[in-house]
């Protein structure tokens, strides 16, 4: 980053950025989760505005190759990216939004805000001509307050900064390829307008206390904002709801005689029949905070809480007093065509994989702050969450440490009241000891939460000297290491600390550990896609034989975009891909669920007899399954029953299943499984080898989306046998043809050979739209297939243009 930006030196900058913050820059907490209210008479309505659509989009001038302007949708990424192949150097340079909006005259008495969820790397941000302070860092929100500047036209504009700056993680001199994960550059998650009072609730942090005890009770801790001062007759009202229904509610007076900022702490007690929040019944109660003048609410402030106690000890991790073994995966937030440019249905939807699909109870957000929407869905589906700072094994200079610790701070603020949220990682991953610094982080989190343990990844490295220079409360460690034998290796914890893994297996071929082989890619090696659902269940088996080790979260659940050890920028580590498509990684994971829930036979093989396995699979393959006892038939003649091997998987819940399935006959095969489970028939799958009966297979995620211009959903494709299974090796050209108010985010048309015959588009709704989506898929040689889409015109329309 030069030494200064459009005026603003990078001094000046930084220190602005102490723990007291811009004058004019509130603290950015995602103050949007809240809800603001409006009566006829008085109080407030809600008036969080959206700012998603007709944005003015263009390359700043004479930072990169000349482009027309064009009207963008946030969020937004600033290059046309591929699935893979991507160029740091298409997105590393200036950029230029323009948005123009009437606001009401009503709005004009009031105080208005602009907030940004995320902008990478560095924002300039302008209104009316009047340039703010900016902002570096990409990963946690800023607002400005903007009522000094604001009349009924307004123009809005934003310089985007998104060349390689000295900012977490960014800042090594050997630039893009000293992070394992690539940022796209742009406005890439939501900017809104807020309006609010002279006198405001700005924050509200609702901690639930010694929750396990009938005693229980919340303390809330209220920040106002008032632009005005003294302030007579003023009260907080503080409510906990249970969907409708009121639990417990209380109200205080409160002294206002400057203006500024005020916290004001309140705490509901005793409180009776709650229910508590786990990971199989996730209850979230809701805390309404109103703010009284002379008896008239003026403002309404709305958050989630769920009352749960996870505790790290050295016997284990316990989750409201019962001993529960981490399983999980870690995940990265980029996708295909648009970097981090998705919106919330999007995010949820890699939160429901995560739970619904892969089994897991618990997620890391590797290695930065992720959206709220995903935050938001781990609440409400029961999946734990690791929220850790930006970073990747590199720690910068003393302006760089300063903008870490700032990090801490405003995860901490935005996220503080998620009860998914089951420690903060305030160590840059697997970076160097720096005992300074990360005391330093650990007392920021302590200081604003106090409610969770802190960690941070640890390596072989760091490790060396933890004893003298590790200070968090859980000893996290990633391991890689193979046993003699060539399998997944795990240490045995350290002692008088709690332990876990934050990450194990990764894309190593164990059996030859310093070859990464074909990178358990799709399209590559069948034997090494193979063992990747194997080592995967040893990790977990082995971490399982010790109760001081709490558990697993393996690396990682989806592909992701990197300069560092991959294949066309794409890294293949995911036991998904990186269209959210399970790979025979995760048959593992898929089954690792009840069975009278969700009856599970996942192969760990292909069933194909082409140039790599032209006797079929082979003699001792593998088949997860949460069934009991498995029976195989080929071309409908029983070739074997099998039973779980718990000899070598016996800590996991439900073992793998091994059997030999060399193929000696002659023609193309059917294989029949099916489980049972106390002798019941559970589930049958089966499986064709004959590639003459191969189909196109399309589907998407959601059957509606809003015609709000920003909501979209996946839509998967690609080539499957004659019974929906897909087939390894498919090729092909696809083209999309699509009509109705949504348009396409990916490749078109799509070539099937790079991504081993599967892959995904997402499409977007249009602004103000309405009816029907509907998506042709079309293939040379299997014809075609769609998919049809609703649209349900936005319910709220914005008031601003």
């Amino acid at each position: 980053m030069k030494a200064k930006q459009n005026g603003i030196s990078r001094k000046a900058f930084l220190g602005n950025l102490a723990l007291g913050g811009l004058p004019i820059i509130l603290s950015p907490k995602d103050l949007f989760n809240g809800q603001l209210f409006r009566t006829a008479a008085n109080g407030f309505i809600p008036q969080v505005i959206p700012l998603s659509t007709g944005w003015k989009f263009r390359p700043h001038a004479g930072t990169i190759a000349r482009q027309s302007e064009q009207t963008v949708t946030i969020p937004h990424c600033v290059s046309n990216l591929s699935w893979q192949d991507w160029d740091p150097a298409s997105w590393q340079a200036l950029w230029q939004y323009q948005k123009s909006f009437e606001l009401p005259a009503a709005f004009l008495n009031e105080r208005v805000f602009v907030h940004f969820d995320g902008v990478m790397v560095g924002a300039v941000v302008r209104i009316n001509g009047q340039e703010l302070p900016s902002h570096y860092g990409g990963y946690l929100p800023f607002e400005y307050e903007i009522t000094p500047y604001v009349k009924k036209e307004n123009l809005l504009e934003v310089m985007v900064d998104a060349r390689w700056s000295n900012v977490p993680p960014q800042g090594s001199v050997k630039g893009a390829a000293r992070v394992d994960y690539l940022e796209a550059g742009g406005i890439y998650r939501p900017v809104s307008l807020k309006i609010v009072p002279k006198i405001f609730i700005q924050d509200v942090f609702a901690k639930p206390v010694d929750v396990l005890n009938p005693g229980r009770n919340v303390s809330v801790k209220c920040t106002l904002n008032t632009s005005v001062a003294p302030v007579k007759n003023a009260a907080l009202e503080v409510t906990l709801v249970k969907e409708d229904k009121t639990v417990a509610a209380t109200r205080t007076a409160v002294i206002i005689d400057k203006t500024g900022t005020k916290e004001v702490a309140v705490t509901l007690s005793d409180l009776k029949n709650i229910r508590l929040w786990d990971i199989d019944t996730p209850h979230l109660y809701g805390v309404i905070v109103r703010l009284y003048i002379d008896n008239s609410m003026v403002h309404c402030y709305k958050e989630r809480v769920g009352f749960r106690e996870a505790a790290f000890t050295t016997d284990g991790f316990f989750l409201n007093g019962n001993r529960l073994q981490l399983f999980g995966l870690n995940r990265h937030e980029i996708f295909p065509y648009v970097g981090g440019a998705m919106p919330a249905r999007v995010m949820k939807n890699d939160a429901l994989i995560l739970k619904k699909k892969l089994n897991c109870n618990m997620v890391r957000c590797s290695h930065y702050p992720q959206s709220t929407a995903f935050l938001d869905a781990c609440d409400e589906l029961g999946l734990m969450v690791w929220e850790e700072v930006p970073g990747w094994g590199y720690l910068g200079d003393e302006q760089w440490k300063e903008l870490l610790v700032q990090n801490t701070r405003d995860m901490v603020l935005r996220d503080r009241n998620h009860p998914s949220i089951i420690i903060w990682g305030v160590r840059v991953n697997e970076s160097p000891n720096d005992p300074v610094l990360y005391r330093r982080t650990k007392a920021i989190a302590k200081n604003l939460d106090g409610s969770r343990p802190t960690s941070g990844s640890m390596t072989p490295d760091s490790m060396k000297t933890w004893k003298e220079d590790w200070h968090q409360d859980v000893l996290a460690f990633d391991d890689y290491h193979a046993d003699p034998d060539g399998n997944v290796g795990i240490n045995e914890p350290e002692k008088g600390v709690p332990y876990m893994l934050a990450e194990a297996v990764g894309q190593f071929n164990y059996a030859k550990r310093k070859n990464f082989d074909s990178y358990y890619r799709r399209s590559g090696t069948i034997a090494t896609m193979q063992h990747q659902a194997i080592w995967h269940a040893q990790a977990h088996q082995k971490a399982r034989l010790n109760k001081h080790n709490c558990g697993v979260i393996a690396w990682c659940a989806f592909e992701y975009a990197s300069l560092v050890n991959h294949y066309r920028t794409v890294k293949y580590p995911g036991v998904a891909d990186f269209f959210r498509v399970p790979k025979l990684g995760a048959s593992f994971y898929m089954a690792q669920t009840d069975p009278l829930l969700r009856p599970v036979i996942e192969p760990d093989f292909y069933w194909d007899f082409g140039r790599e396995t032209p006797h079929g699979p082979g003699k001792n393959v593998a088949i997860f399954s949460n069934c009991d006892r498995l029976e195989l038939y080929i071309n409908d003649t029983l070739h074997g029953s099998l039973q779980p091997d718990i000899k070598n998987f016996y800590n996991l819940k439900y073992p793998p299943f091994f059997g030999d399935l060399e193929w000696k006959g002659t023609g193309l095969p059917e294989l029949k499984i099916v489980g049972y489970l106390k002798g019941k028939r559970l589930l049958s799958r089966r499986f064709s080898a004959d590639r003459q009966k191969d189909r196109l297979r399309m589907i998407a995620d959601d059957p509606e989306l809003t015609g709000d211009g920003v909501d979209a959903t996946r839509v998967e494709f690609g080539i499957t046998d004659a019974y929906g299974n897909y087939r390894i090796g498919g090729k092909g050209i696809v083209q999309f043809q699509i009509s109705g108010p949504g348009q396409l985010i990916g490749d078109n048309p799509f070539n099937l050979n790079e991504s081993g015959g599967v892959a995904a588009v997402w499409i977007r709704t249009q602004p103000g739209g309405s009816g029907k989506i509907v998506v042709t898929a079309l293939h040379p040689e299997l014809g075609k297939q769609k998919v049809e889409i609703g649209v349900l015109r936005a319910k709220v329309k914005s008031t601003l243009v």
